[in-house]
Order: C-alpha cells, then structure tokens, then sequence
C-alpha cells in the first residue's frame, strides 16, 4: 500500500514576493485615502469663513441700490460665544467710486450697515437686529441665510452720470471691537474671530443698468 505525499511547495520567486509586498501596500494605501476623503470633502465644503456668492447693481425709484450675498460658516468658537449669550455684530460695507484719468478716484458712495446677531437660552430662538428692527429665527441656518443678505441705502442717481463708469465694493466682516474684552485679546491673537469675506468689487455701467434695469456679476 503507497501513501500519496504531497510535494513540498517551492518557495516564492524574489519577484513574486516583491509583487505581492506592493499590492498589499496599494490596498493600504487606497483604504486610507478613502477615508480621507470621507472626511476631509465634508470639511472642506463646509469651510469656515465668509465669501462673496454674488454682487449687483440695481436702479429703482428711490436710485441706485448696491447689493450683495455671501456664503458664511461661523467658527466653532464663534458658534459657542453665541449660544453662550455673546451677541455678535456684523458689518455690511458698500462704496462706489469713479474712476479719473487725472486725479485721484471720485468717492460716490460709502455706508455701513450693522446687524446684531443674538440667543435668547429661555426661549431657544435666535435673533437677528437692525436698529430698532429685530426678527427672531426657530433655529441657526434660518437666521445666517438673512445675515448672507446685504443690500445699501439707495444711492440718488443724480450722483450718477449715465455716461460713466464706477467701481462697486462690498465686503461682510465681524466687528471684534464689540466683542467682550477678553474675546477682544483672544481675536488679536488667532484666528477663531477671523470672520471677513474682504472687498469684492466689479465695475458697474449705468447706461447699461438703465437699458435692461439691473446689472448682475457673480
């Protein structure tokens, strides 16, 4: 009677055993960037800071209205100081100015708007202020969505030659100065406060506004 025996296996060729050693390596790798992605893409459409959306120009019966949108995602820290009681303020700006050849620019317009933005803890609601004027919000989003939209006093259009060319500017920024004193030092020194979309500005044409009644640059 014969015993069938196997036959030893033969070991791996060096560059087996090198192909092998990278393709696991590869698996590694493409599990981690997987992973990555997974959390990094979230992060980053959800950036923290304030950006332009969109600018425009508009002419009514009262005159010239500059106007604008912004996407804003407040920092955690700023997040907490406001569901903490901390009010934060807001200021819109708005200029325009006429290019000259011969002189330094000509300022047209310049204005600020500031809005308050509250938590009442009892009531669990949010408040958004201008002035005397004041609307209360069920949760967070709601209120950043009227925050995002930023519009000026009306220019009168006798300011304006229908002939000429102007830079419109706007910009959305925290105003750190009427932050506690303490949160004031805290601003100065990192970037958790740091909450300003910059200038934005485009060049406006008044006889085209007045030929179609507004002009949009995004």
């Amino acid at each position: 009677m014969t015993e069938d025996r196997k036959p030893p296996a033969l070991p791996l060729r060096p560059d087996k055993v090198v192909r092998l050693g990278l393709a696991r390596c590869m698996r590694s790798i493409l599990a981690i960037l997987c992973f990555l992605s997974s959390v990094i893409c979230p992060l980053a459409a959800t950036a923290e800071g304030i950006s332009i959306n969109k600018a425009e120009a508009r002419l009514s019966e009262d005159g010239y209205q500059l106007s604008a949108s912004y996407d804003i995602n407040l920092t955690f820290t700023a997040q907490q100081a406001l569901t903490r009681g901390i009010p934060l303020y807001f200021v819109g700006e708005f200029s325009l100015t006429r290019s000259r050849w011969y002189w330094l620019d000509e300022a047209i317009f310049q204005g600020e708007q500031t809005v308050k933005l509250s938590y009442n803890v009892l009531t669990r609601q949010y408040r958004i202020s201008r002035g005397a004027l004041f609307q209360n919000f069920a949760n967070f989003e709601d209120m950043l969505n009227i925050l995002a939209r930023q519009s000026s006093a009306a220019i009168p259009a006798k300011l304006i030659k229908k002939d000429g060319n102007y830079v419109a500017s706007v910009r959305l920024r925290l105003d750190t100065s009427q932050l506690p004193k303490l949160l004031q030092v805290n601003a100065l020194a990192g970037k958790d406060w740091d909450l300003n979309s910059d200038w934005y500005r485009w060049v406006i044409r008044p006889a085209e506004i007045a030929a179609r009644g507004e002009d949009k640059t995004e």
